[in-house]
């Protein structure tokens, strides 16, 4: 049975953290442009300096993400992308790089594929493992017993209305590491994150203190946002033409 990359994954954010620099994750969405331009894309992203790189599966109804992001996914499923073109996209972009490739995609193309299929097709590809924003962790336990078995991160995401009790059940469910929503709203650019994202990554760390804690959904430009990545450890980065 073939394993997944969640240790290489794991060893990536590790050592930024030993460099005390924050590691750089970065999204785009498969197919865009075409499978291939997005392939080349992702591997452009490697080579300028990203640490890990999710994947995005392009989704019909992608309720997280603003206008950018929706645009880019729409322009992929017109162009006939499939699972397949995202298997193939994280296969060549970890193979060409020896980097941690995640997907990021909403539960219901999961679940209509089949989590069996999709979890060792992830892993025969090379994949790090998945972050769900749409799948509550109470009813996870199917897709972590896959996840498990085929050695692949379960990535939740967390937002600034989480209580700490729900922080909690999280990040004990959780791998490779927890996304934390630094806003509440949906993927694009800010001026700025907030504190609020400084006192999300706070609470969350405090209930896993050896899990990584990621920033994402609001990016800002240099310098720096409040709360963001020096504080809190990865950050991350989107947008689907680079």
């Amino acid at each position: 049975m073939t394993t997944g990359n969640i240790q290489l994954l794991s060893d990536t954010l590790a050592k930024a953290k030993a460099e005390d620099r924050a590691a750089l994750i970065a999204y785009l969405p498969a197919g865009f442009p075409t499978v291939d331009g997005g392939i080349a894309a992702i591997k452009a992203v490697f080579d300028g300096g990203a640490d890990v790189v999710e994947v995005g599966l392009p989704h019909s109804d992608p309720v997280l993400d603003g206008p950018v992001i929706q645009t880019a996914d729409d322009i992929a499923l017109r162009g006939g992308v499939k699972i397949a073109d995202v298997m193939r996209t994280v296969r060549e972009a970890h193979e060409a790089t020896g980097k941690p490739v995640l997907v990021m995609t909403y539960w219901n193309p999961i679940d209509r594929y089949g989590v069996e299929r999709f979890t060792e097709e992830l892993a025969a590809a090379g994949g790090a493992g998945c972050i769900l924003p749409d799948l509550p962790v109470q009813e996870s336990d199917v897709w972590r017993a896959h996840a498990d078995k085929h050695g692949l991160a379960t990535v939740f995401v967390v937002a600034p209305s989480s209580q700490d009790a729900r922080l909690a059940t999280i990040t004990a469910a959780g791998s490779g590491f927890v996304y934390a929503a630094s806003l509440m709203g949906v993927t694009g650019t800010r001026e700025s994150v907030g504190e609020q994202a400084a006192d999300l990554v706070r609470r969350t760390r405090a209930t896993a203190p050896a899990l990584p804690v990621c920033v994402g959904l609001g990016g800002a430009p240099a310098p720096p946002a409040p709360g963001g990545a020096p504080r809190a450890g990865p950050g991350r980065v989107g947008a689907p033409g680079g």
